[in-house]
């Protein structure tokens, strides 16, 4: 039985990305993710941006967007680019995305 059936007309792009980052950044990464969600939730199609974190210490972004054309139209921008940029410095070695599109809730 489901409490809240939906049925979804346009499915949601969401983006889980694992990253790995450089010891002793945890939480500047997470000062810098609250500031740049700001910037990033001026593109046309930012649903969310959230940091996950196990507690073995693990970290995964999640991002949706409405769908993946605006998601892709965004990664085109030299502000995404820069912020990009930005969080690449707090990793280790490079996110590892994998991309999903939400189709049940």
């Amino acid at each position: 039985m489901l409490l809240n059936p939906l049925i979804i007309e346009d499915p949601v792009f969401v983006a889980v990305v694992e990253i790995q980052l450089k010891k002793g950044m945890e939480e500047e990464f997470k000062q810098w993710v609250n500031e740049s969600n700001k910037d990033l939730a001026k593109f046309d199609g930012f649903i969310n941006r959230r940091l996950l974190a196990t507690r073995a210490g693990k970290h995964t972004i999640l991002v949706e967007f409405e769908s993946q054309e605006k998601f892709e139209k965004m990664h085109k921008t030299q502000e995404h680019s820069r912020i990009q940029s930005k969080g690449h410095s707090y990793m280790e070695i490079p996110p590892r995305p994998m991309f999903y599109e939400v189709v049940a809730n």
